[in-house]
């Protein structure tokens, strides 16, 4: 992935949300990049961020507080931010609008979220997939323990904004070790979703990637596992339709149709 020309490079990243699997899973892969990392989290979560203590710079407090978000984002190049739509103030949309107000003005702005969350109305979703939805939304709102419909007002404020932004939607997520860099397609209902898994650890990956991917700017994309059987069929159907082109432009036509294998 390359940068625009116009764009400052990434040497300095703010983590929202450092503390969680996901988060955890980014501090590493920025740091593996040479990347200074700022990790800000809740103040009883600090402790999770123990094994990078002396190679981050941690900033508690809550995310969706403008004060701990200012200091955080000051400087940085990229902000990733995990939006969780934790209780029923509006943590999520809380969080984005600090992350929108106070970034710096070049800064690339990685948000990440569920398949739910939808640009253009496009996208396709199962039965089963609506009514679990809808199940876990009255739950959550309840219990007051997460207030899905927080998220998509957090998107829709990203979505109308002229910052740097790319919002990548995650699959349902499982552990394990790295299978490369997710695939994604445009609109949830794509055959290439079909499989709706990722490795947690390559849902961070996208995310720092997106860094430096200037083709995912203003970008809403949903990723699902590269080794997935989806993501492979889809794979082996293209090269299959693509015979006789050769390997160089099958891999230009992957690039520029927003495909990327590992």
């Amino acid at each position: 992935m390359t940068q625009p020309k116009n764009a400052p490079p990434i040497r300095r990243v703010a983590i929202i949300g450092a503390s969680g699997k996901l988060g955890r899973y980014m501090v590493q892969h920025c740091l593996d990049r040479g990347y200074e990392v700022v990790g800000v989290c809740r103040e009883q979560s600090v402790g999770k961020l123990d094994d990078f203590a002396d190679r981050i710079t941690i900033v508690p407090g809550k995310t969706d507080d403008p004060a701990v978000i200012r200091e955080a984002v000051r400087g940085c190049d990229g902000v990733l931010t995990v939006l969780v739509p934790w209780g029923v103030q509006q943590y999520a949309s809380g969080t984005a609008q600090a992350v929108l107000d106070h970034a710096e003005e070049d800064a690339r702005l990685i948000f990440s979220c569920g398949w739910h969350i939808t640009r253009d109305g496009k996208d396709q979703y199962s039965l089963a997939f609506r009514v679990l939805l809808s199940v876990a939304s009255f739950l959550a709102r309840l219990f007051r323990f997460a207030e899905i419909d927080d998220q998509v007002e957090a998107t829709r404020r990203i979505f109308a904004s002229d910052r740097r932004w790319t919002v990548v939607r995650g699959s349902d997520l499982e552990e394990g070790e790295s299978q490369g860099l997710p695939v994604w397609a445009e609109h949830v209902g794509d055959p290439l979703l079909a499989s709706n898994v990722t490795r947690r650890i390559d849902f961070a990956l996208f995310m720092v990637e997106a860094l430096t991917d200037p083709e995912l700017e203003q970008v809403c994309p949903a990723i699902v596992g590269c080794k997935t059987p989806s993501a492979q069929a889809h794979r082996g159907a293209r090269e299959r339709r693509d015979h006789g082109f050769g390997r160089a432009s099958l891999a230009h036509r992957d690039r520029i149709s927003g495909f990327s294998w590992a």
